[in-house]
């Protein structure tokens, strides 16, 4: 049955700019490899469960951070605030030094580097991996939660980020 929904799939420019009508929330992943700190970008975060408490994002399996972020003992995620979108694209790079200036943090709970100003940072050991497509599915029990702040959230919508404006 597969090989027949497979070839009524959509192409992938189609699905691309399907997607992006898609507002999603933007976080940071980061982890300790060794004693090097690691991060990537993801808007492909969500909750999964209160009970047990887990959380997931997908990374591509081609990620260059992936293979050091798959061998972590834990991980962190940073919600991004509406004012952090300089800080999104820096992890969304390749071949610079994520973690330097002007990129502040500090080691959290575990070690796992928390970026300074996210309004809420989330400590997690890792619970299950499955490969989904081009895409592992990364999923988290959440060991550590703490919230700072309300602030915005910092959303990607088009191909752009921008922020939330609440109806009044």
């Amino acid at each position: 049955m597969t090989e027949t929904l497979s070839g009524r799939a959509v192409d992938g420019e189609r699905f691309r700019r399907a997607l992006a009508a898609h507002a999603a929330g933007v976080v940071v992943i980061t982890a300790q490899d060794d004693e090097t700190p690691i991060g990537l970008t993801a808007t492909s975060f969500s909750s999964v469960s209160l009970e047990p408490p887990l959380v997931s994002f997908y990374v591509n399996q081609s990620s260059s951070t992936w293979p050091r972020l798959r061998s972590a003992g834990h991980f962190a995620v940073n919600m991004l605030t509406s004012d952090q979108d300089e800080l999104a694209v820096r992890f969304a790079r390749k071949g610079i030094d994520r973690f330097a200036e002007p990129t502040r943090w500090h080691r959290g709970p575990f070690g796992a580097p928390l970026l300074s100003d996210a309004s809420v940072h989330l400590v997690c050991l890792p619970h299950t991996t499955a490969e989904v497509g081009d895409h592992v599915l990364v999923v988290g029990l959440v060991c550590e939660a703490t919230v700072h702040g309300t602030s915005r959230p910092l959303l990607y919508h088009q191909g752009r980020f921008g922020r939330f404006i609440p109806h009044s």
